[in-house]
């Protein structure tokens, strides 16, 4: 494959420090023939989205932007941070106004999903929920991966996964978003 793909990238968190968005950035580095964009759920921030603050707002134009950027890229990787077991309210809310646009959010994309926390379980209940709701707004699902014990496996100074086994697993499931 010659050409370049365009992806983006996000860790579904909003915490300037997620470590969702070292893991994300460091998969998506791995890509071959294809130019990154890594964008920063702070930059699309709304309001909390209600019908009410719907019917006041209309449909705000940072929703508008996210779909839009989705729409012109060729494929997305996302890393959920977990949040009591489920989306964080950034991620949720973001989503939320989005899907207000069109219920198509992620428009066919291929899509790899990734999870990690500093817990043995590495966030396995959202990717969970992912897994299952994102089919229905249609996202292709390509390859999804939960990485245990975060602080045990990557070097945030190196920006890498120190883990041979660990890194060909993250390198193989971001490797099939175009297969």
């Amino acid at each position: 494959m010659n050409e370049s793909r365009h992806v983006i990238a996000f860790a579904a968190s909003s915490s300037r420090t997620s470590i969702n968005k070292h893991l994300v950035t460091y998969a998506a580095g791995l890509l071959e023939h294809a130019t990154v964009e890594i964008l920063d759920l702070n930059d699309f921030e709304l309001p909390l989205f209600s019908v009410d603050r719907e019917a006041e707002l209309g449909q705000p134009e940072l929703a508008r932007k996210f779909y839009d950027i989705i729409g012109e890229s060729d494929g997305v990787i996302i890393s959920f941070a977990e949040h009591n077991g489920n989306y964080s309210a950034a991620y949720k809310n973001l989503f939320d106004w989005v899907s207000r646009i069109d219920p198509k959010v992620y428009q066919n994309k291929a899509m790899v999903l990734l999870a990690t926390s500093p817990g043995g379980r590495g966030g396995k209940g959202v990717l969970e929920i992912a897994l299952n709701s994102i089919p229905r707004f249609n996202g292709v699902i390509k390859s999804s991966l939960s990485l245990p014990s975060f602080n045990d496996y990557f070097d945030t100074v190196e920006g890498k996964i120190v883990d041979a086994e660990i890194n060909a697993r993250v390198c193989d499931a971001v490797n099939r978003l175009f297969d």
